[in-house]
């Protein structure tokens, strides 16, 4: 099978029949219900209202004095939540995927528990122990939202390391690994083999306390990715904060050193490497070396990044050299060619590296396909493409259609969890969200297209 993987994806040229690139038009938009395209066009419209993203906790909290909790939450349930939601329980998350699956479209998981920078209140082993309990849950469910069983372990899930373990630990791990020459002390190999060994490790910049929960923290992320390991599940570590990047790459490498050798089969621990940071690329390409140079498998999901904003005040406030590439051009352009030295590693590594194209932007997705025409890679194979649930629909079920992997990420949870959480990554994502203007233009082709040309059309689910 290695060696079937490999030959696809390094054949001598393009495949035969000549280029023909996906067009995102909105013509996929026709697998979709009336019903469907409508909500969609309302909340992305609100969603583009800045007063709602900025107030948004504030907005919620009046909404449910004035009407009751049992009216604002339905109506939530009918906006908001219905389209960026995958539902609450297990049987509404399987509903919501599969009608995903019926669109040519795969579940990437994801569980709504993070803590907040610096946070006092969501502190003590107890809370970090609940969310590994929901994270093992999670990975259950990924690999039981599978149609059928699938030896290739195809069944992904994102993961939140800051909800495992401190975002101070985090801090404490980063300020050492970039001090010149005292990183040794924690290397990838010496902390796998303490999460292996579970003995304890000392580590002379932490206090006694600091130590217990990294200690701790580490048989917290062993045990999430022993239980993926078991069930196929690949796990995709979610990046963050630049104060918190250098120590969550650190434990990613840790976890790569036991979870993705060639004897494993294929990454089950992949990092993301968001392009709109200055280093990126060099970083990239640095990791995809050494994980060559190791023999490891080389898991990545390639994102422009979500925190814009906050980076540059931090920045500012700490008058420090801004992290950030200077525009949305040298961002894109960053994008480019990340994606490219990425595509080109798969072509060369075949099974042993992967590759999530993770972006709502047509033209990276373009340049993403044809250059895996280019470079022989087979549509389903080691890369994959992964969009919001509720978003760029235009985008993902043109690919799901052309027989691509695409992936949507699915939030899942209450009300009371994952609203807080939509509405933190609203203001993240902002650019995003004020970016689906041309979605709303195709939405609104569409519906005028059925309303005023052929009637309505019946959705097929």
């Amino acid at each position: 099978m290695l060696r079937t993987c490999r030959m696809l994806c390094s054949q001598a040229g393009p495949s035969p029949g000549g280029w023909q690139p996906l067009s995102f038009d909105g013509g996929a938009f026709h697998l979709k219900g009336t019903g469907e395209l409508t909500r969609a066009l309302f909340v992305l419209r609100l969603c583009a209202w800045p007063p709602l993203v900025t107030h948004g906790l504030a907005l919620q909290a009046w909404s449910r004095r004035l009407l009751g909790s049992r009216l604002s939450g339905a109506l939530l349930r009918a906006s908001i939540y219905g389209q960026f939601v995958a539902g609450e329980t297990a049987e509404e998350v399987r509903g919501c995927v599969l009608q995903l699956q019926t669109l040519g479209l795969r579940p990437l998981l994801a569980v709504p528990i993070e803590e907040e920078p610096d946070s006092a209140v969501k502190m003590g082993e107890a809370w970090y122990e609940g969310n590994l309990s929901a994270m093992l849950r999670c990975v259950d469910l990924s690999r039981g939202l599978l149609e059928t069983p699938d030896p290739m372990g195809n069944a992904l899930m994102q993961l939140k390391m800051t909800a495992l373990m401190s975002t101070r630990l985090c801090k404490e791990l980063t300020s050492w690994v970039r001090r010149p020459g005292e990183s040794l002390e924690l290397s990838p190999e010496r902390l796998a083999e303490a999460m292996d060994s579970g003995q304890d490790l000392q580590v002379s910049c932490l206090n006694t306390e600091q130590t217990r929960h990294l200690q701790a923290s580490l048989s917290r992320l062993q045990r999430v990715v022993q239980h993926a390991r078991a069930q196929r599940v690949r796990l995709l570590v979610d990046a963050e904060y630049t104060s918190l990047n250098p120590a969550l790459s650190l434990l990613v490498a840790a976890l790569a050193t036991r979870w993705n050798s060639s004897r494993e089969g294929g990454p089950w621990v992949w990092n993301t490497y968001q392009a709109y940071l200055k280093d990126t690329y060099e970083r990239l390409r640095r990791d995809a070396e050494v994980a060559d140079r190791a023999g490891l498998a080389f898991g990545v999901k390639l994102v422009r990044g979500a925190y814009l904003d906050k980076e540059r005040e931090m920045a500012w406030l700490q008058g420090t050299e801004d992290p950030t590439q200077p525009d949305y051009e040298a961002t894109t352009q960053s994008y480019s060619r990340c994606l490219e030295l990425m595509l080109t590693q798969v072509s060369h590594r075949g099974p042993m590296c992967h590759l999530m194209v993770a972006s709502h932007n047509e033209d990276s997705v373009r340049q993403a396909t044809k250059r895996m025409w280019e470079l022989g890679i087979p549509p389903d194979g080691p890369v994959c493409f992964g969009q919001l649930l509720g978003m760029c629909d235009h985008v993902s079920l043109a690919l799901g259609q052309a027989g691509y992997a695409v992936y949507k990420s699915i939030p899942y949870g209450s009300l009371e969890e994952v609203i807080p959480y939509l509405i933190r990554r609203a203001q993240e994502n902002r650019s995003v969200l004020r970016g689906a203007r041309r979605e709303q233009k195709l939405l609104s082709q569409e519906l005028r297209r059925r309303l005023l040309g052929r009637g309505l059309r019946v959705s097929p689910h």
